[in-house]
């Protein structure tokens, strides 16, 4: 490896190992069990719309107080009208449920479609490529509300849209470069 290599290749360890360490994140929320009604919780409370943040952000939604053998779906309502349904799952005999939005092919599509408002492609060796063509829904403070499909309950908290971080950009460039990320311009 020549010294010019060897130099980038360092250079990236340094940054990627600053982003492990600064990724810390605040206590996650609970749900509480004095409430008897529904309820619904998410973590983490905000997330960044940055792709490669956001691909690799893993969303934790649960809830309780909810009819046991329902089942339930998740939308984020937010600025501009904005409508998302960002998951669906079944409610446990106990009348809780907890879906996650991970690193799962289903999971990482759903994120990509619903939120950056992207597509998910295979490049030619197989590999997921997000492909951007359009701007993701907008920051703001969204409602979660899940509404479940089988009786009138409903429960609501809050998620907080953050715009991408300059450490965001510069994780999408390497996306970019890594071929992970594909920008379209529209016609």
């Amino acid at each position: 490896m020549n010294s010019s290599k060897k130099m980038r290749f360092w250079s990236l360890m340094v940054l990627v190992s600053f982003l492990i360490v600064s990724g810390c994140s605040n206590t996650p929320k609970t749900l509480d069990r004095s409430v008897t009604g529904p309820q619904v919780i998410v973590n983490p409370e905000s997330i960044r719309l940055g792709v490669a943040k956001l691909m690799d952000t893993i969303i934790v939604f649960e809830g309780s107080g909810f009819k046991p053998g329902d089942s339930m779906f998740i939308t984020l309502i937010g600025p501009n009208e904005t409508r998302a349904i960002v998951a669906e799952g079944p409610i446990q005999p106990d009348g809780t449920f907890k879906v996650e939005l991970g690193k799962s092919s289903i999971n990482k599509l759903t994120k990509a479609m619903e939120i950056l408002k992207a597509d998910i492609v295979a490049n030619e060796k197989f590999e997921p490529v997000v492909v951007i063509s359009q701007p993701p829904i907008p920051k703001g403070v969204y409602t979660v509300k899940v509404t479940s499909m089988l009786s009138p309950l409903t429960a609501e908290t809050k998620l907080t849209v953050k715009g991408p971080t300059a450490i965001d950009s510069v994780m999408d460039w390497i996306g970019k470069l890594t071929g992970k990320i594909e920008r379209k311009k529209t016609k």
